[in-house]
């Protein structure tokens, strides 16, 4: 089936830890929210490893150290070394120094994370648009930024200094809700010069390049919450994913995906990299997975049977993907979603 026009999700006779290689496991929404461990996360990712596949965290949060992210999660009782962490700030640095001379002054709009990739980039942090930058970089900085970083970022992205992003996501998850995101940042920054910024992060293909060149997989399986940054950055990696339900992403969503948000497969958490994938058959004039057939009426998802509700789920998604072709869902999946709980 072509990546392109994916109707259904996949299904795998192996578990997930198996068939692939490496897990390029996002973290914010799939193994930690506001700073504590995702029920299921610590002990799954262990079975998982545990088993041979290797756990890198692909994060598009610019702020903390590939370092700090580690011990982070080495606390939560998930143990990793700074070298399994791959950060946007990382994939920002790069494309910098591709483009600036060795050495160059790039001002930095963000936490010490951006700081220490530059440095491993051999660029030099500056905090001035009067210390005569190469380039602006801009990157999450948590909610205690001063709004004169935003400032100092537009004098110079108005004089003509090129500016790159790590990434835009518009919101995080945190223990609280959702919070702004690096994404809302950069808004203010365009909306004061009309400039656009270089952007490395997830979906865009800066991060993959990172992520596989940091971690030489050769079978990776992107796991993820969101279907704009980790689904739609595996679809343009060309690789696999599982979207966990753990995060911002409801079935809601999944059923409105659009084909570059499609995820190769669903689960409601990391117990999903344990276990093999139901196959979703087509059936009459829908579709079934377990215990539950699907199909798309004139306007509305049409659901029945009983078993695992995930079953329901990924059998929706087949009607809904399918009616919809290569645009997005315009079905009424209300009450089908409701008979699920979802």
């Amino acid at each position: 089936m072509s990546r392109s026009v994916r109707t259904r999700p996949e299904g795998s006779g192996q578990a997930l830890s198996e068939a692939y290689d490496t897990a390029l496991l996002d973290l914010d929404g799939v193994v930690y929210a506001g700073g504590n461990a995702i029920v299921h996360a610590v002990e799954s990712l262990a079975s998982a490893r545990d088993g041979g596949m290797r756990l890198a965290y692909v994060t598009n949060n610019a702020l903390r150290t590939p370092d700090a992210v580690a011990d982070h999660l080495t606390e939560l009782g998930i143990p990793t070394a700074g070298d399994d962490v791959i950060t946007s700030a990382q994939a920002v640095a790069r494309l910098i120094a591709e483009q600036v001379p060795a050495g160059a002054r790039v001002l930095v709009i963000g936490g010490e994370g951006l700081r220490v990739a530059l440095r491993e980039r051999g660029l030099e942090p500056v905090e001035s648009a009067e210390d005569d930058p190469a380039a602006v970089v801009q990157g999450f900085g948590g909610p205690d930024l001063p709004w004169g970083r935003f400032a100092e970022a537009s004098y110079a992205v108005a004089r003509g200094v090129p500016w790159f992003a790590s990434n835009t996501d518009l919101t995080i998850p945190s223990g609280r809700g959702i919070a702004p995101g690096n994404g809302a940042a950069v808004e203010v920054v365009r909306i004061a010069t009309g400039a656009e910024p270089q952007v490395a992060g997830k979906p865009l293909p800066p991060m993959h390049r990172e992520t596989i060149l940091r971690t030489g997989a050769e079978r990776p399986l992107v796991v993820g919450d969101r279907l704009d940054t980790d689904i739609e950055g595996a679809f343009n990696g060309g690789v696999d994913s599982l979207l966990v339900l753990t995060g911002v992403t409801d079935g809601a969503r999944l059923l409105a995906a659009p084909p570059q948000h499609r995820p190769t497969y669903v689960d409601a958490d990391l117990r999903g990299l344990l276990t093999g994938q139901p196959e979703v058959t087509e059936e009459g004039d829908g579709f079934r997975c377990g215990g539950w057939t699907a199909s798309a009426g004139t306007e509305r998802l049409e659901l029945d049977g009983e078993g695992t509700d995930l079953d329901g789920l990924r059998a929706l998604c087949a009607a809904a993907w399918t009616a919809a072709g290569d645009g997005s869902c315009g079905l009424d999946g209300g009450k089908a979603l409701a008979r699920l709980g979802l």
